[in-house]
C-alpha cells in the first residue's frame, strides 16, 4: 500500500490593508493544521481587485507573517495567474455556462436573503447569452449558471454547509463590470493549481463553499477538505462583527514581539493556557483541532490585546 501524499494546505489573504489580529490567527491555524501532518502550506496572496489591493500592503503582509513566525513553502501572487483564470472561463464559455447579467444590487435588496446575510440572486437573466465574439468582449458583469439542486456538504469539524447554491445564493458573478475577475471562480482555480488538499478558513466564508464545490464540480476539479473555524470579533454588541480596521500589524508590531503575540493568539483560541511567548513551530507537536475552541472570540485593542470568549 502506497503512502498517503502529503497534504497541501493554504492561508489566502486578500491585500486590502493591513494585518490585523484576526488575519494573524486564520493564518496561523491553516499553518499549524498542514504542518502536524507533514503537509506543505502555501501562502497565495488574493491581490485581484485594482480598486482595493496595493502591492505594498502584499509586500507588508509577507513581511508581517514571517515576522509572526510563519514559512510558507510557496508564495502565489494571483495576479499572475490570470491565463488559467481565463482557460477556465473558456472552459464555462464552450459548457454554455456563461451568460450577461444587467441586474444591479438594487434590482436584488429586499428579496430574498442569502446564507450569508446578502441578497440572493433570482438568476433573473439566465436566458441571455454571450456576445457572438465570445466572453472577453462582453461590458455587463458575466455569471456562471450553475446546477439547480442541493449539494450535501459538511465541513471537517461537523459544521453543516449543504445547500442548493444556485437558489439559495444565485448564480455568482464571475467576471465584474470592470474585468476584474471575481472571487468564485478563481478561488476553486487557484486551489487546484497548488494542490490544495485541505482549506482551513474563517467560518464567516462558510456561506459560499457550496458555491465554490458547484464551481469544482463545473469544472471537473476536485473537491478539497474544509474546515471553518472560530472568529475574533469586535465587542459590538448584537451581531458579531468581524475585528476590521482596528489593532493593525504595524501597531501590533510596535506593542509586541513576534513570539509575544503569537503566545497570546494561541491562548486566545485555546491552544495554550498560559499564552506565553512562543513561536508557531512549538505548537506543531501538540497540535489537535480538538483543542482549538469553537466559539467567537471577542477581542478588544486599546494599546493592548485583551480577549474575552
Amino acid at each position: 500500500m502506497e503512502p498517503s501524499p502529503r497534504p497541501v494546505g493554504r492561508f489566502a489573504p486578500s491585500t486590502t490593508g493591513e494585518a490585523h489580529p484576526g488575519t494573524l490567527v486564520a493564518a496561523l491555524l491553516a499553518w499549524l493544521d498542514a504542518r502536524a501532518a507533514g503537509g506543505r502550506v502555501v501562502l497565495r496572496l488574493e491581490n485581484l481587485d485594482h480598486t482595493r489591493c496595493r502591492p505594498a500592503w502584499a509586500t507588508q503582509m509577507i513581511d508581517d507573517l514571517a515576522w509572526l513566525g510563519l514559512d510558507w513553502d510557496a508564495i502565489v501572487d494571483q495576479e499572475a495567474r490570470r491565463a488559467d483564470h481565463e482557460a477556465a472561463l473558456d472552459v464555462l464559455a464552450a459548457a454554455d455556462r456563461l451568460y450577461r447579467c444587467t441586474c444591479s444590487r438594487r434590482d436584488r435588496s429586499g428579496g430574498r436573503r442569502a446564507p450569508d446575510g446578502g441578497w440572493a440572486y433570482a438568476n433573473t437573466c439566465r436566458g441571455r447569452t454571450l456576445p457572438a465574439a465570445g466572453w472577453r468582449t462582453a461590458t455587463e458583469p458575466l455569471r456562471v449558471r450553475l446546477d439547480d439542486g442541493p449539494i450535501a456538504l459538511v465541513d471537517e469539524g461537523g459544521l453543516e454547509l449543504t445547500q442548493d447554491p444556485a437558489l439559495e445564493m444565485g448564480d455568482p458573478i464571475v467576471v465584474r463590470r470592470d474585468g476584474v475577475l471575481a472571487y468564485q471562480l478563481v478561488v476553486v482555480v487557484d486551489d487546484d493549481a497548488a494542490g490544495v488538499t485541505r482549506v482551513v478558513r474563517g467560518r464567516d466564508i462558510a456561506p459560499s463553499t457550496a458555491t465554490q464545490v458547484a464551481m469544482q464540480q463545473l469544472l471537473g476539479l476536485p473537491t478539497p477538505v474544509y474546515r471553518h473555524h472560530l472568529l475574533l470579533v469586535a465587542p459590538r454588541g448584537g451581531k458579531l462583527a468581524k475585528l476590521h480596521g482596528s489593532a493593525p500589524a504595524s501597531e501590533l508590531r510596535a506593542r509586541y514581539r513576534g513570539d509575544e503575540l503569537c503566545g497570546l493568539l494561541a491562548g486566545a483560541v485555546g491552544l495554550t493556557e498560559d499564552a506565553a511567548p512562543l513561536r508557531p513551530a512549538d505548537l506543531v507537536r501538540d497540535f489537535s483541532w480538538s483543542r482549538v475552541i469553537t466559539r467567537d472570540v471577542v477581542t478588544t485593542w486599546a494599546g493592548s490585546l485583551t480577549f474575552d470568549s
